[in-house]
């Protein structure tokens, strides 16, 4: 069994280097931080980036769950 030493399963180089995959998180954060309908239709080839970065936008889903809750406990803490 051959082993690589210092060689990553991960290399974060790759993590969000083309536009494809910033567009697939921002789409993912966006529609959950704001839910109200979408000003404009989405077009083909927007939906086909998102189609190949899928899980950039989960992540961004994600990301814009956990922004909802960070701002309830900012506003309970301050307001209550």
């Amino acid at each position: 069994m051959k082993r690589t030493i210092g060689k990553l399963w991960l290399d974060v180089t790759e993590l969000l280097n083309v536009y494809q995959e910033w567009h697939a998180l921002v789409n993912g954060f966006s529609e959950v931080l704001c839910p109200w309908p979408p000003r404009h239709k989405p077009s083909p080839e927007n939906e086909k980036d998102i189609a190949n970065e899928y899980h950039y936008y989960m992540f961004g889903r994600a990301l814009g769950i956990l922004a909802w809750i960070t701002t309830g406990c900012v506003i309970k803490v301050t307001l209550f």
